[in-house]
């Protein structure tokens, strides 16, 4: 995969698919920013397994639902030299059926995956312009293109990502960046363990099995390399043959 050596950040880089992605960008070359929300011990372990494996990375705690908050981390990061690469992949779950959801439900998923994807990639826009390069893949959720019953509020959030990466494509694109999406489908982790067993899995996925974390990080990688400059504003869905 051909690739030149860039500094990319990895929001919600401590998760199970998070810290994947960190690590395959680490493996590509590239010096990774591993981002938690307040549990900065958990980027600081990802940080740690990137450099056991010959990688380059650091660890940053900020809150992406945070306007303030993110604007002053991202100007810190960014004295050190452009960020070429984006992966937002910060998000949560807080699942309920819609009819007895609660406000805070609606806005805190909301805030973290729509107003996070906002705060983080607009002040990393201009310097990308300036290098004329960047990558910006956002990770959404094959539920907001199925849709999933108790995930309104997380599916409204992915879908927008959508909408705002395949405008934010046409706005970037003479500049030489990007904007992708990854939805994935259900894939091995805590969350997912914790919502279907084996027999769901199998009864839900064609392929009849859940999807590696690998197997999306290989994914997003691809879509940050130089070969993939003529992949823009793409939804790609990763999913087993869900959809």
């Amino acid at each position: 995969m051909t690739t030149h050596p860039r500094r990319a950040l990895v929001t919600g880089g401590s998760g199970d698919i998070g810290g994947a992605i960190a690590l395959e960008l680490a493996r590509a070359g590239h010096h990774v920013i591993v981002h938690a929300n307040a549990r900065i011990e958990r980027a600081e372990a990802v940080v740690a397994a990137i450099m056991a494996d010959g990688g380059a990375a650091e660890a940053v705690a900020f809150d992406v639902a945070d306007g303030t908050a993110t604007a002053t981390a991202i100007e810190r990061l960014l004295e050190a030299g452009p960020i070429g690469i984006v992966v937002n992949n910060a998000g949560i779950h807080d699942d309920a059926p819609m009819a007895g959801m609660g406000d805070a439900q609606w806005h805190r998923v909301i805030d973290v995956s729509l107003h996070g994807f906002f705060h983080v990639t607009r002040p990393l826009l201009l310097p990308m312009s300036r290098q004329r390069w960047g990558r910006i893949v956002s990770v959404s959720s094959v539920a907001a293109v199925l849709g999933n019953r108790g995930q309104t509020n997380y599916a409204a959030a992915k879908a927008a990502l959508h909408g705002a990466s395949k405008s934010l494509a046409r706005e970037m694109a003479s500049r030489g960046i990007t904007a992708n999406v990854v939805a994935p489908g259900l894939v091995e982790g805590a969350m997912l363990g914790e919502q279907f067993d084996a027999a769901q899995v199998k009864a839900l996925v064609p392929a009849g099995r859940a999807g590696t974390p690998a197997e999306v990080a290989a994914l997003v990688a691809f879509l940050c390399s130089d070969l993939a400059g003529y992949i823009n504003g793409q939804v790609i869905g990763i999913n087993g043959g869900m959809g």
